[in-house]
């Protein structure tokens, strides 16, 4: 009895090896002759998209920023300077001391702060008590949108991005406190002396309090990606305004 002759041909697809002649796969059964031509188009056109992804997120993020005035050029070199300082003290001291707790930009999220707890009061207990780091996380998060979207400014949308960042950083040291409570409150006491402080409420509704330690680490390396992220933004922003610059 003569043998079937088998072929190095495979399935495009399901990869099987095929016998000779043979117009439709043996395992799947899909058809060669209309399987082939259509994966080179959807390669493309996932191609275009991906390709229409980028030019638009390059055009928001980036090329929206025309300005070639000096004046304008020298301030944001002079923010960018400055937040580049500031964060680097953020970034190289542990979230342990508190240091961003004690920082002036501490005294500018509390009012945000605050106003989330009320936002967020018509959500319930839990969503009133969370409200509150949510607020003050928002709240550079809707400045940041705001520049890209209203003003085109993607310079000052970096700005808000170390911003966000920087509140992050802000309340990992108040999650780091959720067991110990020793964080002095607004009122002047600790949470020790009151009924505990929103993240010792938080994580005790969700049962992860011991757990607190590590959300605060998390938290804070977050606001550390944010902010580097937010200082290659920037860098890039200044190279190519500097490159407009009338000579």
């Amino acid at each position: 009895m003569a043998s079937t002759a088998i072929s190095n041909v495979s399935c495009p697809k399901c990869q099987a090896d095929q016998p000779d002649g043979t117009t439709e796969c043996v395992k799947c059964g899909i058809i060669f002759a209309k399987y082939r031509p259509l994966a080179p188009l959807q390669q493309q056109s996932v191609g275009r998209d991906r390709s229409h992804w980028v030019a638009l997120a390059k055009e928001w993020l980036v090329e929206s920023d025309r300005s070639t005035d000096s004046l304008t050029f020298a301030g944001r070199v002079a923010l960018f300077l400055l937040l580049l300082w500031w964060g680097r003290g953020l970034i190289f001291t542990p979230l342990e001391t508190n240091y961003t707790g004690e920082s002036f930009l501490h005294l500018i999220n509390l009012p945000f702060h605050e106003a989330g707890h009320i936002l967020f009061i018509p959500l319930g207990r839990f969503m009133t008590i969370l409200g509150g780091s949510l607020g003050q996380i928002l709240m550079p998060l809707v400045c940041l949108a705001t520049f890209l979207i209203k003003t085109r400014d993607p310079f000052g949308a970096s700005v808000a991005l170390w911003w966000t960042a920087e509140s992050f950083m802000d309340i990992a040291p108040y999650i780091d406190d959720a067991r110990a409570l020793d964080l002095m409150l607004i009122g002047g006491v600790t949470g020790k002396e009151t009924d505990g402080h929103d993240w010792n409420n938080i994580l005790t509704m969700l049962d992860w309090l011991e757990y607190d330690h590590r959300l605060a680490h998390f938290a804070y390396n977050f606001g550390i990606f944010l902010m580097l992220a937010s200082f290659a933004w920037g860098g890039l922003l200044l190279l190519k305004h500097y490159r407009r610059l009338s000579p």
